[in-house]
């Protein structure tokens, strides 16, 4: 059957790969839509009236209202993994398949480039290339970096890219590895190399941290003024994971501080955010734009899948990887 398909708040997505767009295109109409981060509800369902497939990124918001005017949706598919933004009862009950990359796909990249902002910070790379840019070679003396050797590396959610993070800190830098997911067995993390701690043990005693965790209600702000109060001084953290896992403000006290001697983001609450942004003023921030998957392996891996789940929808098959398993019954 032909199909109209939206492309919603992708900035990758069939750009760098087109034939995906192209396959896309054999099913039928295909249109992109870069709409505000917070559109939900009514406004967003007549936004994307019409397209029965909507191929989307970690933005909008499809929640319960965007369910009850929209008219019928076969799929939604997250280019990506994290699906935070949409009401999954809602759309089971609407019956659109929600479904996700697999979680294979994003894990090296992303764990990858969790290693890159953790070397950035804790060598001061970006810092150092800037003084040579500057013509200051001379001023190298500041730049005294920490080795990753024998530090405590704590993982906070150890599952498919938190486990990565672990493996290759552990196994590549020699460090110790503690990990705490609620989510998981003891011996689990245990199978997968890591020491299991709560929390609380973890914060009091890592000297990196590495935020690798999903976002629920009840992860929401997991790193608050309480965490980083039992914290070690001069802690160096990394989040690839989500922006509302930390408290911004309580961040910004552990800044100014001098709790966190380094802090390397890949995601940040509310992002985009502008160069006006508070934390771009501490020099031991590196942020980059929510890059952590932008690999041309994972580039191309999430798009494959995505385009397979709209062929197959478009067939009146079932797509690969549904959350909303009940739809399946």
């Amino acid at each position: 059957m032909a199909v109209r398909i939206a492309i919603v708040n992708s900035s990758s997505f069939g750009r760098i790969f087109p034939d995906h767009m192209e396959k896309l295109k054999q099913l039928g109409e295909v249109n992109r839509f870069d709409l505000p981060k917070d559109m939900e509800g009514k406004e967003l369902a007549r936004e994307l009236m019409g397209y029965s497939i909507i191929i989307t990124s970690v933005t909008p918001l499809y929640n319960k209202e965007f369910f009850d005017y929209k008219d019928k949706t076969f799929l939604i598919a997250r280019h990506g993994i994290g699906y935070n933004n949409i009401d999954v009862e809602a759309a089971t009950k609407k019956g659109t398949f929600i479904t996700i990359v697999d979680a294979g796909v994003e894990r090296e990249s992303v764990a990858e480039n969790a290693v890159a902002l953790l070397m950035t910070v804790i060598r001061q790379t970006a810092l150092a290339s800037k003084e040579v840019k500057e013509g200051k070679w001379s001023e190298r003396a500041k730049f005294v970096g920490y080795e990753i050797k024998d530090k405590i590396v704590g993982v906070i959610g150890f599952g498919n890219i938190g486990s990565r993070v672990g493996e290759i800190l552990k196994n590549g830098f020699n460090a110790k590895l503690i990990a705490y997911d609620p989510y998981l067995r003891d011996e689990e993390i245990e199978k997968r190399g890591a020491q299991p701690v709560s929390l609380e043990v973890l914060l009091k005693n890592a000297d990196i941290v590495s935020l690798n965790s999903i976002l629920n209600d009840s992860t929401y702000h997991m790193i608050s003024e309480k965490s980083f109060a039992i914290m070690k001084k001069g802690v160096f953290i990394v989040n690839a994971a989500r922006g509302e896992l930390m408290d911004e403000k309580s961040l910004i006290s552990a800044l100014d501080e001098g709790i966190i001697g380094g802090l390397g983001l890949d995601v940040i609450e509310g992002e985009p955010i502008d160069k006006n942004h508070p934390l771009l003023a501490y020099k031991n921030v590196v942020i980059t734009p929510h890059t952590s998957a932008y690999t041309y392996e994972c580039i191309r891996g999430m798009g494959d899948k995505v385009v397979s789940d709209a062929i197959k929808v478009a067939k009146g098959e079932i797509p690969n990887n549904v959350i909303n398993e009940e739809l399946l019954k």
